[in-house]
């Protein structure tokens, strides 16, 4: 039988009030004994009784009731020897180790912490009650997890040296499910719609993947504010959840759980009023409100005209403005409400101090410069949200949050505290692979967007299969001035084998580069770039090749050069980079040889993409492109700057570069023009990285041009060109879904297709995947 520490510490205060030594002595000195691994020093800390103290019964059981309240003590005992106070201590035992056997249902780290939180933790002092108090924390997470039949077994060995080992033993059992969810109380809705909101449900032929089934208090609450936000949503002010009820079977595999409900009334929207401190500023917020009376009495609505009026004031400095809506109803026998919020904007405040933390490798100054709320500046929600975007689109983040805390002392500043978390930014690569296009890949190189922690970034690409290879180098410093001018040098080698790829016999070419571009801001989100490039281009015909393409070596050489300006812009407010939610991108970009070499051409492609969140985890994107290229001075364009339509990027579900105009023999051209599009839906994939997603899609393009007919010979021979127009019948869609992921390697995408007005010619391929492709 354990006796509880509080007798034991009573009958010990009574020793002490009765003992014959307690007589009023004078104490000369103090003598502890039986300490072994606590400090003398902390003895005495907790000992309320000083050498030339004189004792007595009061001071005596002061001391043990202090000595036992520190809780490192299992046993204490105060003697006089002569004018010497002797304190006698046994020690707890300190905990050596903990084992745990048979959990599988949480992370290791994560029980850990959870013993640890409650005081027990390898080094920490043992107490039973520690112990007790560590199980049921256990227990109530597997309850909270729907495993009610868990059982959990403790053992607490002895060891030397006044320790102990502690071995936590579980058996799980086996899940709680969900067998019924009962409403009582609904009219509005039936228990099916109900059951709609909620995550949990009853087991169905998924149940295996969602886990929906799986009883949890954390989802039962989520599921609770979404039937109570439903009700809230369409007009019922008034409802309420009266009580739950959940219960469990005997045998502990069952869970039936009853949920009472009150529905109240529907109510309308009578009038909108506002009321409070507006700061003179009543027109503008009176235009913010987009509450119509006669609408429908809707909670998400009247939170949201809250939120903007915060907003507005936010952007002036009040960054703790509240705008609190008080629906009054009109009577008991009314059914319509008057909205009146109270505008309070608070103290205005400055910025003292913009704080980052978290950039364990990406140095201060590469996040600061794009911070747009300055410091010893008024706040400004929207400078800090824009500040906010243009960090998480660098990349380099895995997550970024802006947030105003108070400053202490002084109720007109506020610190900005920035908080970064890293994710890896480069990768080394090499290896091989299979592309449903290109065949067997060798690849390898090296990618660092964020060399140093500077955020320049340097890649290095070496690429080869049957039909392609790539040589190439990119370096691009994104500040070059503090204005925010980058500067990129890319040089390159890039070979494409034409006939493997099937888009003509006996064709091949080699073009060898070099390029600078320049990037200059002109507003938080807009870009124009100038550069220029020269290339060289080995082309290399065969016996087998079509006319033209020996019509066009002949009248330009095999070995055409050029030199070419480009010029481009591009508008980016995507909320990130990697996997965007929402934001709009547009890039226009054109290149344009000079007359000084062989070659005469120009060229010029338009991108817009445009993100939408239609629900918290699903996005809607749209994706579109547009091509145009031709020559110039009586010069045709050259066959090796085609446009070229069909796989991932363009229409999947067609095989890549196989849609367009054909040759005589039937083999794919390319063109000077091109258009496709593609509409996704994207959702991430729980409890993975935010780039894993998966998605479904619907593609359209075609790419068209025009047609070169020589004419006569030799110094006769004229060539005239045949225009070929787009015919919206040509183009080819498909459906499908895949799987989108930023992996280490680079951009990855698989897609599953489904081609919807396949013709004869067409060449077909289903399943495809790529790495390194944007959208």
């Amino acid at each position: 039988m354990r006796i509880p520490q509080k007798t034991v510490c009573a009958c010990l205060v009574s020793l002490a009030m009765s003992s014959p030594f307690a007589q009023g002595h004078v104490i000369k000195d103090i003598r502890l004994e039986g300490i072994s691994r606590t400090e003398a020093g902390t003895v005495f800390s907790h000992l309320p009784i000083r050498v030339g103290d004189t004792y007595t019964p009061e001071l005596g059981a002061e001391a043990l009731r202090s000595l036992y309240a520190s809780g490192m003590f299992r046993d204490i005992e105060l003697d006089m020897d002569g004018n010497v106070l002797v304190v006698r201590i046994q020690e707890r035992p300190t905990v050596a180790g903990i084992a745990t056997t048979g959990i599988s249902e949480f992370d290791k780290k994560g029980v850990e912490k959870s013993l640890r939180d409650v005081g027990l933790a390898e080094g920490m002092i043992f107490d039973r009650s520690t112990l007790e108090r560590a199980t049921q924390e256990l227990r109530r997470q597997y309850l909270a997890r729907g495993r009610y039949a868990v059982e959990i077994k403790t053992t607490v060995t002895p060891l030397e040296r006044n320790r102990v080992r502690v071995n936590i033993d579980v058996d799980e059992g086996n899940v709680s499910k969900i067998q019924q969810i009962r409403f009582v109380g609904n009219t509005v809705y039936d228990e099916g719609d109900l059951s709609d909101e909620m995550q949990l449900g009853t087991p169905n032929w998924f149940s295996w993947y969602t886990k929906r089934d799986q009883f949890s208090r954390e989802k039962l609450q989520a599921d609770l504010d979404a039937i109570r936000a439903l009700y809230n949503n369409n007009g019922y002010l008034d409802f309420r959840i009266d009580s739950t009820q959940v219960s469990v079977s005997p045998d502990k595999s069952s869970i039936y759980v009853t949920i009472n409900v009150s529905e109240g009334k529907k109510y309308k929207i009578k009038d909108v009023r506002l009321t409070g401190d507006m700061l003179g500023l009543e027109p503008e917020f009176e235009s913010l409100i987009d509450i119509k009376p006669g609408s429908v009495y809707n909670a998400s609505e009247v939170n949201e005209l809250s939120k903007k009026f915060i907003d507005k004031l936010s952007t002036l400095g009040y960054a703790f403005a509240r705008a609190t809506p008080e629906p009054l109803t009109e009577g008991a026998n009314s059914d319509e409400v008057s909205l009146v919020y109270t505008i309070d904007p608070g103290r205005r405040v400055y910025v003292r101090k913009v704080n980052i933390t978290g950039n364990t490798r990406t140095r201060d100054e590469v996040i600061r410069r794009e911070v747009r709320q300055y410091e010893s500046s008024w706040f400004d929600s929207d400078k800090v949200a824009v500040s906010r975007d243009r960090i998480d689109r660098l990349g380099f983040f895995e997550t970024v949050t802006a947030e105003p805390h108070p400053v202490t002392g002084s109720p007109d500043e506020v610190d900005l505290e920035v908080k970064v978390k890293e994710r890896p930014t480069g990768n080394i690569s090499l290896g091989a692979g299979y592309s449903t296009s290109e065949g067997i890949i060798l690849s390898g190189g090296f990618a660092q967007n964020n060399i140093f922690g500077t955020g320049n970034s340097l890649s290095v690409e070496v690429n080869t299969s049957k039909s392609t290879r790539t040589y190439a180098a990119t370096f691009t410093q994104p500040y070059i001035t503090t204005s925010g001018i980058s500067q990129s040098f890319e040089i390159y080698d890039r070979r494409m084998d034409l006939d493997e790829l099937e888009i003509t016999d006996d064709v091949k070419y080699e073009t060898y580069g070099a390029g600078v571009t320049y990037g200059i801001p002109i507003t938080e989100n807009d870009q124009i770039f100038l550069g220029g490039k020269v290339e060289m281009t080995d082309v290399k015909v065969g016996s087998r090749a079509p006319q033209r393409y020996w019509e066009y070596v002949r009248d330009y050489g095999d070995k055409p050069k050029s030199v070419a300006a480009t010029l481009g812009w591009s508008r980016d407010s995507r909320d990130n980079v990697l996997a965007p939610t929402r934001g709009r991108y547009q890039r226009l970009f054109g290149e344009v040889s000079l007359p000084v070499l062989d070659l005469k051409y120009y060229r010029a492609t338009y991108q817009f993409q445009q993100f939408v969140p239609v629900t918290k985890s699903i996005t809607f994107a749209f994706n579109t492109e547009i091509g145009y290229g031709d020559g110039y001075a009586g010069k045709p364009y050259p066959f090796f700057k085609n446009f070229y339509g069909g796989g991932i990027g363009s229409v999947r579900g067609f095989e890549s570069s196989s849609l367009g105009p054909r040759d005589s023999d039937g083999d794919a051209s390319g063109g000077n023009r091109k258009f496709n599009f593609s509409l996704e839906l994207l959702t991430p994939i729980p409890g993975a990285d935010r780039t894993l997603r998966m998605f479904t899609f619907l593609d359209g393009g075609w790419v068209w041009g025009r047609k070169a007919e020589y004419i006569g010979s030799g110094a006769n021979r004229t060539v005239r060109y045949k225009k070929d127009k787009l015919d919206f019948g040509d183009l080819r869609y498909s459906v499908g879904f895949g799987l989108a992921w930023i992996s280490p390697m680079g951009p990855l995408k698989l897609s599953f297709a489904i081609p919807l007005n396949k013709k004869d010619n067409d060449e077909l391929e289903r399943f495809q995947f790529q790495i390194g492709t944007g959208f």
